[in-house]
């Protein structure tokens, strides 16, 4: 009985000191006690290795979640701009395409090619062995194109038909001609009264420029002329502008002049072109090959 009453008084002077150090702790104070430092101390040492952790791995997290949220916007940002990209280069074709059809419409509606049908074709392969020299283009026998009829764009002679079949043809460009199918041309000069005359006779691949020799004592050649067919031989009628001396030497022998002539139309980029079928006879039908 005795240990009994012991204990139960053992038990509320405990309790009695506990609530009387929880009621001192909750006081405002400055200084806390040593137990209470200690606790204090232990409370937040014991979050902070907890905490560390758990901080770290919240942040892997929320950096790996950013890192994909930024790759995805920026794939979309690329996406973006290669659609950009791919409607500006579309924009440039289709502006560079309309620009040369409104070329061909002046140049078949122009008053130079009335005696002739122009047949408008559209360029559809390019001569692998000969990448610069022919072309094939869509309109055949079946639409009135026949071999050795002109080929003009909107800036000038590229060449003549070389073959045709019922739906295309094979055009031989300016730059695959040479002597054996020479081009007979005139310059035209301001201050005479008869152009200069010669022949285009190939090509240089180098500068890319046509070779054009004159006749025997025709008069001088200068820079910036332009060169026109003649109309003799049949193939090319008289007018159709061929391009521009850039520069004139004399032959080996220094018997004639040879011109170098940037060609007009642009023999690398064609897409568009005119074939011209001869209505009316305007011209001599003398041969080029008589002439040589």
């Amino acid at each position: 009985m005795f240990y009994k009453k012991r204990r139960l008084f053992i038990l509320m002077i405990s309790l009695i000191i506990i609530v009387g150090l929880i009621g001192f702790s909750l006081r405002e104070r400055t200084d806390l006690t040593i137990i209470e430092d200690f606790i204090h101390d232990s409370v937040g040492w014991s979050q902070e290795v907890i905490n560390k952790p758990i901080t770290f791995t919240t942040g892997i997290a929320n950096n790996i979640k950013e890192i994909r949220h930024v790759y995805r916007e920026n794939q979309k940002l690329k996406s973006s701009l290669d659609e950009i990209r791919q409607l500006e280069y579309e924009n440039q074709e289709l502006t560079k395409e309309m620009d040369e059809l409104k070329e061909l419409l002046n140049k078949s509606e122009s008053d130079f090619l009335q005696n002739f049908d122009a047949i408008q074709a559209s360029v559809i392969a390019r001569s692998k062995d000969q990448w610069f020299k022919l072309i094939t283009i869509n309109k055949g026998t079946e639409h009135g194109v026949q071999p050795n009829m002109s080929v003009v764009t909107g800036k000038g002679m590229i060449g003549k038909v070389q073959s045709s079949s019922p739906f295309t043809s094979t055009v031989l460009l300016l730059n695959g001609f040479d002597r054996t199918n020479r081009i007979s041309v005139n310059v035209y000069e301001e201050d005479t009264e008869t152009d200069s005359s010669g022949f285009i006779v190939g090509y240089d691949e180098e500068s890319e420029l046509l070779l054009m020799e004159m006749n025997d004592n025709d008069g001088e050649l200068e820079k910036g002329q332009y060169v026109f067919s003649s109309g003799l031989g049949g193939i090319f009628p008289k007018g159709l502008e061929v391009g521009e001396v850039v520069d004139v030497e004399a032959d080996r022998y220094e018997l004639t002049s040879i011109a170098h002539v940037r060609p007009s139309a642009d023999l690398h980029d064609l897409n568009h072109v005119i074939v011209m079928d001869r209505s009316t006879t305007t011209v001599d039908e003398e041969t080029e090959e008589d002439e040589s």
